[in-house]
């Protein structure tokens, strides 16, 4: 693999995730908000509801963890719980009208980071990163 070992690849992984997040812990602590909450916000833009486990999972976080994010979100009127109309046992995560403001008023701060650091490549570049960061992603599981 043209000169970087597997374990140099994984440590530069990390150092690069480690340096976009800290970008955006800085951006968004200054918009009061956090990285796992505009995770959770942005994840649940798309207006399906999400369950606890996907909440875990998309905020990188063990579920617990995730469920006192919740809690703390709920008290603040940023998002609620709802059953499943499909299965009343199933309890999904929605944004609530203030969690929507919030994300909303986010967004085009998270969007001006995101287009900086698109600035580092050209756009065949950035495709192409993205393809390979996608095929490793599903093969690594």
């Amino acid at each position: 693999m043209s000169g970087h070992s597997d374990p140099e690849l994984a440590q530069m992984l990390s150092q690069l995730e480690r340096r976009v997040s800290q970008r955006l812990v800085r951006l968004l602590a200054s918009a009061d908000s956090s990285l796992k909450e505009w995770r959770l916000l942005s994840s649940l833009a798309d207006r399906s509801g999400r369950t606890m486990t996907e909440i875990a999972e998309i905020a990188m976080l063990p579920a617990p963890t995730a469920t006192k994010l919740i809690d703390t979100m709920v008290a603040d009127n940023l998002v609620y719980r709802r059953s499943d109309d499909t299965d009343r046992r199933r309890i999904l995560i929605f944004l609530a009208p203030r969690g929507w403001k919030k994300y909303e008023r986010l967004l085009p701060l998270v969007a001006e980071e995101q287009a900086e650091l698109s600035s580092f490549a050209d756009e065949h570049e950035l495709r192409e990163l993205v393809r390979l960061l996608t095929q490793f992603m599903d093969r690594v599981g």
